[in-house]
């Protein structure tokens, strides 16, 4: 098969989980073909540069077969190169490690895994070695005098 839609492409190579899905990414435009704009029914072939947005990175694949039957996720290097630049990643990585820093406001209250990571965050080291048993009976009796 030498060309195949990009919705089902994107199936079939596992970017997206269902093929609605990758139809809906080409119709909102987070799918670019070679620096253009896609729509689900556009076909591609093999050399083409697929870029794909999912918040917050671009990722880039080279199409290295034309498929529209969904493969084995071992099978998925023949199907496409990863050509994702580092920086890429590099953005991924910091939005992972700032993400529960910067919530958004209105999301709710945070999740027990995310409490848990402020807690570590925020929890000085020298606080534990801290003793605070205050002697509060010594004062009363200063104060009585």
């Amino acid at each position: 098969m030498a060309e195949a839609r990009i919705d089902k492409w994107l199936w079939a190579a596992r970017i997206f989980k269902t093929r609605t899905i990758a139809a809906d990414a080409c119709k909102k435009g987070r799918v670019n073909i070679n620096g253009a704009q896609a729509k689900p029914s556009r076909m591609i072939k093999p050399g083409d540069v697929i870029n794909v947005k999912k918040s917050p990175i671009t990722y880039s694949f080279k199409v290295l077969q034309a498929i529209e039957k969904r493969v084995g996720a071992k099978l998925v290097p023949e199907i496409m190169e990863n050509v994702t630049s580092p920086e890429q990643y590099e953005l991924l990585e910091m939005s992972k490690i700032s993400g529960f820093i910067d919530r958004a406001r209105g999301t709710g209250r945070p999740t027990k895994k995310d409490r848990r990571s402020l807690d570590d965050f925020f929890t000085p080291e020298y606080f534990d070695d801290f003793d605070f048993d205050f002697d509060d009976d010594d004062e009363e009796k200063d104060d009585e005098e």
